[in-house]
């Protein structure tokens, strides 16, 4: 019997708070599927027809959609809608949270002291916080990721993953979704069925929920999980040891980790680099394949190129950009996957892209289908597909 405690239990919510939690995930479905199909339907019958008017042609990019819509009224209600619900997510577990942080804070340290689960945790105090997290409340989430407001805090970890259950409450199309590492270990496990990795690493791994599931297919692997923030790998590091899921979490900038090179023989990321500057991106790719063992692989899941989508699909998507606290946003989705990659070092015919279902929202014979190539993947969307990049590092 594991003598670590589920971290995640210990916050149990009042009836109030459950109500709450329920509201503010409602009215975000409501903000991103009715109000936003009222936002699209004005954009098709007012702003677009007056945009071709004026310029004989219509809006070719987001921005454009942007600048021509952002005087609509329903844009206007839609917009501030979704900027005061993402507040509402956070402060609706806040005071659960902070009721119970003094036995959570217990559990990660108990977790710490125990070497009983075989995962360790390696904290670097004097580590320097890049702008891109340090300068603004990414997510308008108040103290970020990496925020600290007692010794040895959890706060951030434990707020980031139950107001991430009240966010994707919203979003999930049923409780079948399975999320973005089950869908990847399950595509690579078709993809390629000879590929069995034994040390995995996850950059920008936060609290873990996009790590653990690697275990579940890769069993043998030893996982690894580097993030800035100390308060999330401590919480992640706790569910690991409650999980006896043997993981290893440090604090480190995947900009330069201090791996040896050849290290790993896969490394995966998930909504992380559209988070960093495009400098950071760079180096963050040769981190990688400098880490990367010959014939490893990493794959990362992130928000399709602007390329791959028309441009009221951009403007939505870039929302957060101005709005969310992520001013790299933009900057990331017009870059080319493959120039990012051959600027870290890896060659051109060794990279690839790739749209995936969710694994939990679809059929095992679609998703088969879709992994081989042999029928076509469902269009991007929440919760629906996720978007891939990656490479090999040849053997």
């Amino acid at each position: 019997m594991n003598a670590i405690r589920d971290i995640d239990s210990l916050v149990d919510p009042t009836h109030d708070e459950l109500a709450r939690q329920g509201f503010v995930s409602r009215l975000r479905k409501h903000i991103m599927k009715d109000v936003a199909d009222d936002m699209r339907d004005a954009y098709d019958v007012k702003v677009k027809p007056a945009f071709l008017c004026e310029y004989g042609r219509e809006p070719n990019s987001g921005e454009e959609v942007r600048d021509a819509i952002e005087d609509n009224l329903t844009y206007r209600v839609w917009s501030s809608l979704r900027y005061n619900a993402q507040e509402m997510v956070w402060d609706s577990v806040r005071e659960e949270v902070e009721r119970q942080l003094p036995d959570m804070i217990s559990i990660a340290d108990q977790a710490a002291q125990s070497s009983s689960h075989g995962g360790t945790l390696t904290l670097d105090p004097e580590l320097k916080m890049p702008d891109y997290v340090d300068t603004l409340d990414v997510h308008l989430m108040p103290g970020c990721w990496q925020g600290e407001h007692a010794d040895r805090d959890v706060a951030q970890g434990a707020i980031y993953a139950h107001g991430g259950l009240v966010f994707r409450g919203s979003l999930l199309p049923s409780k079948t979704r399975s999320g973005v590492a089950a869908s990847v270990s399950k595509w690579l496990s078709i993809r390629f069925p000879d590929f069995k990795p034994e040390k995995i690493l996850e950059t920008g791994c936060t609290i873990g929920n996009n790590l653990f599931p690697y275990y579940d297919i890769f069993p043998d692997a030893e996982l690894y999980g580097v993030d800035v923030a100390a308060p999330c790998l401590r919480y992640a590091h706790a569910r690991a040891a409650s999980r006896g899921v043997n993981a290893h979490f440090s604090q480190q900038n995947a900009e330069t980790l201090d791996f040896p090179d050849n290290s790993f023989d896969l490394i995966v990321s998930s909504f992380f680099f559209h988070e960093l500057s495009v400098k950071a991106t760079k180096k963050t790719l040769a981190e990688c394949r400098r880490l990367l063992r010959p014939g490893g692989m990493m794959v990362h899941m992130e928000l399709p190129p602007a390329s791959q989508v028309d441009a009221y699909y951009n403007f939505y998507l870039d929302w957060d950009n101005e709005h969310n606290n992520e001013p790299h946003y933009r900057d990331f989705r017009s870059q080319d996957c493959e120039d990012l990659m051959t600027s870290g070092g890896f060659d051109a015919e060794d990279c690839w892209t790739a749209l995936i279902p969710d694994v939990g929202g679809a059929t095992p014979e679609y998703f088969q289908q879709v992994a081989l190539g042999e029928v076509p993947p469902p269009q991007h969307g929440n919760y629906t597909s996720w978007s891939l990049f990656g490479a090999i590092k040849p053997a």
